[in-house]
């Protein structure tokens, strides 16, 4: 690694898994001043010009569903030291806001999502891959209760999204990718000493 530019972590996991925890965990640790965090989530292509049957038909849990080649450009500019400006999304509409939040270059460049080990051109902009494994009855509660209380959502079409795309894309794509990981990390934000070890090695390669 190039000592002179900033170090690209990644961070994934199937929906649910508690990546946003060990993301929490690494911001406080090593210290949120000092990472430019951003998420796949907000990325997702806007389509609020699809008529209505075609927007239903969205698989949102597809790599497709995502405008990876943004994030690519993203990560490029602030490893150049240039702020972005990130896209907000609202998951209550599927609909991007027009609105946007600028993030600034840090010396960490933190990237959480469920796809972004899937795209080759996206996973080597990484010089760490952190993959969060956790079982997936635990990861369904844990999505079933988010969309329930952040998105608006009703417990059937949870359920419903959940068997027709979020379990076989998880099985396609997400589980997949584990392979290219170089720290697993069981259980997520509750494994206290895979996380010591994580927070050492970044602050290791910043000192």
């Amino acid at each position: 690694m190039d000592t002179l530019r900033p170090l690209v972590i990644g961070l994934a996991g199937g929906s649910g898994s508690g990546k946003t925890t060990v993301a929490q965990q690494i911001l406080n640790r090593v210290g949120a001043e000092r990472i430019a965090f951003i998420q796949h989530d907000s990325y997702y292509k806007d389509s609020s010009g699809l008529p209505s049957a075609e927007h239903a038909n969205i698989n949102f849990d597809h790599p497709d569903a995502l405008d990876t080649n943004l994030l690519i450009q993203h990560i490029l500019s602030l490893r150049e030291g240039k702020a972005i400006e990130v896209p907000v999304y609202d998951f209550s509409t599927d609909r991007r806001t027009g609105q946007s939040f600028k993030v600034e270059p840090r010396r960490v460049i933190l990237v959480e999502g469920i796809l972004i080990f899937v795209e080759a051109e996206l996973r080597k902009l990484f010089d760490i891959k952190i993959f969060v494994d956790t079982d997936s009855d635990v990861r369904f509660i844990r999505r079933l209760e988010r969309d329930l209380n952040e998105r608006g959502r009703t417990t059937a079409s949870v359920i419903k999204q959940y068997q027709a795309t979020v379990r076989p894309m998880h099985l396609e794509f997400v589980e997949p990718s584990k392979r290219y990981a170089d720290i697993i990390i069981p259980e997520g934000g509750f494994n206290t000493a895979a996380l010591d070890m994580v927070v050492a090695r970044i602050k290791a390669l910043l000192d």
